[in-house]
């Protein structure tokens, strides 16, 4: 056992359980990608058995199929539409809970203890994601550029987090991590990361409890042939993305083509559905709702995922701010790829292609993006609301 040069060690492909029970008995939930019916998501693992071992995802537009690989690897699949936010951002959390006493209320509960969480097989893109989400609720060390409120629930699950990433060394038809360099090789934010190859993981530790970790594991050093394997199959990857997104001068284009017809044409593809936010791995929109139980004397104050998209979620006074599908797509696209800089200091998109597969009609933001930049200056003032 040893480590190899460059702080990197290689895990034998039979000591992949290894890992999982290393973290198990560290008092870790481990989580990871696991199928659940027709799809991988991101579910409690009790094991190297329920890895997704063999499957392989095809993805485009509005389109996802679960097949065999026909290749005894563990991690093919590419993107799911769960993400980690599902882990440290729950759909549906509650805030608190009254009931009624003889002298007044009384409170039952104040929110969710959050576990100690590992996340196994993240990909890149989505360790990027949750890097991001760290400035939205408070939680990362650079709190200069964020306005948000911190999030109690989402820092103490961080705080005690464990993130395994797994390097993309196939990218799916809908990523562009490549363009937004977000991957297709994890860069920073995660305890380990591992490279897959037929006969096991290179390994690379990111933080002090990665290395103790891997300290322990039954790991060998890694020779010159599987280093170079690796580094050839992330660059391979990279060459190889299913999409593109240009970022030069993107925040400017889209300031200036706020009034481009293209808003109209994909506002009439555009169901206003919102599934693109709710498999977005940075949208962190939420909404709080109570309900009360009158023979029981109850109160309860839940929060849950909200969607941009939703007629109500502009609601002011007089009615929706958005009240047309063009403004909500519009408002959605500008804010992920321009004004989220504004707000955190970084881009809101990672490249990870959800938005586009898990879309009913497929509309492509690359391709939106694309269309806006490649008909600039051809756009006429529009009378009346923008909106």
């Amino acid at each position: 056992m040893g480590r190899g040069a460059g702080g990197s060690a290689f895990l034998p492909r039979e000591s992949l359980g290894d890992l999982i029970r290393s973290l198990q008995e560290r008092g870790y939930m481990v989580v990871g990608p696991t199928v659940r019916g027709e799809t991988v998501l991101l579910r409690p693992l009790d094991g190297v058995g329920a890895l997704p071992r063999g499957k392989k995802d095809v993805q485009g537009p509005g389109h996802y199929r679960l097949h065999e690989s026909g290749e005894d690897l563990f991690f093919q699949c590419t993107g799911s539409p769960d993400s980690p936010k599902r882990s440290f951002f729950p759909p549906r959390q509650p805030l608190f809970r009254f009931h009624t006493e003889a002298e007044g209320f009384a409170y039952d509960e104040t929110g969710l203890e959050a576990p100690r969480l590992a996340l196994v097989g993240v990909r890149a893109c989505d360790v990027a994601a949750v890097l991001i989400q760290d400035r939205v609720f408070g939680a990362s060390p650079d709190l200069a550029v964020s306005r948000c409120e911190a999030d109690r629930y989402y820092g103490q699950a961080r705080r005690g987090a464990f993130l395994v990433a797994v390097n993309c060394t196939e990218p799916g038809a809908t990523c562009f991590c490549a363009s937004m360099e977000t991957g297709p090789c994890a860069r920073e934010g995660f305890d380990l990361a591992m490279t897959e190859l037929r006969s096991g993981f290179v390994v690379e530790s990111g933080s002090q409890a990665g290395e103790e970790l891997l300290g322990e594991l039954p790991v060998l050093p890694v020779s010159p042939a599987e280093q170079e394997l690796a580094d050839l199959k992330l660059q391979r990857a990279c060459e190889h993305m299913g999409r593109r997104l240009e970022t030069e001068g993107l925040v400017e284009m889209l300031d200036r083509t706020i009034e481009h017809p293209r808003w109209d044409q994909v506002a009439r593809r555009c169901l206003s559905c919102g599934n693109c936010t709710l498999v977005c791995p940075t949208c962190f929109c939420s909404t709080a709702s109570e309900a009360s139980g009158l023979e029981t004397g109850s109160f309860a104050r839940d929060l849950s995922w909200e969607s941009c998209y939703t007629h109500e979620f502009s609601y002011l006074t007089t009615g929706p701010h958005r009240n047309t599908i063009r403004g909500r797509y519009r408002h959605w696209l500008r804010h992920k790829l321009g004004t989220w800089w504004e707000q955190f200091g970084t881009s809101g998109c990672v490249g990870c292609g959800r938005c586009i597969t898990w879309c009913p009609v497929g509309i492509d933001i690359t391709e939106e993006a694309a269309a806006l930049r490649l008909g600039e200056g051809k756009a006429e003032p529009r009378a009346g609301s923008s909106f």
